[in-house]
């Protein structure tokens, strides 16, 4: 890695030093982190949105720092270093594209092919085992719609027929959405929680579907 990417070890040393000698990056665990972690992630996806090659240089910089001190944390406790990240990643990278280091033939539905052998290694028993439960209500609706087409569900079935909406563009749908969340507030309704409740319940048609 040295040879190719120099800074990579020296933002790996940086680190050592810095959880040796200063007293806030000492003091800090995996779980005083998280909300670290998070902030940065959005800042990526901000940078992204907006554009802006220099802002996504530096947050994506800041999201790496995070891999970083997560992994010089858990070195430090013996329980896994920074080059294991990297290799289980690599690693799994490899086994889930046998079309690019094999010879088996590219899959027709890709995302589909990725989900099948994630549900394999990690021995899941449901399409939607392993979603976050953190994700926003409509980032887990996504995500669970997307696991039950993968599954071979009918859409239609599990949310029922659509309205006019199916036929917006994409331009259109964020107005759509914050309409939405307009007639919400008039309601003196919480439009997270509500679709949070829509998700639970689809979820459940979900795994009844399955069984």
């Amino acid at each position: 890695m040295s040879g190719r990417f120099p800074q990579l070890d020296r933002l790996a040393d940086v680190m050592q030093r810095l959880r040796a000698e200063c007293p806030w990056d000492a003091a800090q665990t995996p779980e005083s982190l998280v909300h670290h972690l998070v902030e940065e992630t959005l800042e990526v996806v901000e940078a992204i949105e907006t554009g802006s090659d220099d802002a996504l240089l530096e947050e994506l910089g800041d999201l790496l720092l995070q891999v970083y001190f997560q992994a010089e944390i858990a070195s430090e406790a013996g329980s896994f270093t920074l080059d294991d990240v990297a290799g289980r990643i690599a690693d799994k990278l490899v086994s889930r594209h046998p079309y690019v280091f094999g010879d088996a033939e590219i899959p027709e539905d890709l995302m589909a092919s990725w989900e099948q052998a994630k549900a394999v290694e990690k021995n899941r028993t449901s399409v939607l085992d392993g979603i976050p439960d953190r994700l926003s209500a409509l980032s887990r609706g996504y995500k669970v719609l997307s696991r039950a087409e993968d599954l071979g569900l009918e859409l239609s079935e599990l949310t029922g027929p659509t309205g006019a909406e199916d036929r917006l563009t994409s331009d259109e749908l964020g107005p759509a959405f914050l309409a939405l969340v307009t007639r919400a507030r008039e309601l003196q309704i919480d439009p997270e929680q509500a679709a949070r409740l829509a998700v639970r319940e689809l979820e459940d048609r979900v795994r009844m579907a399955e069984s």
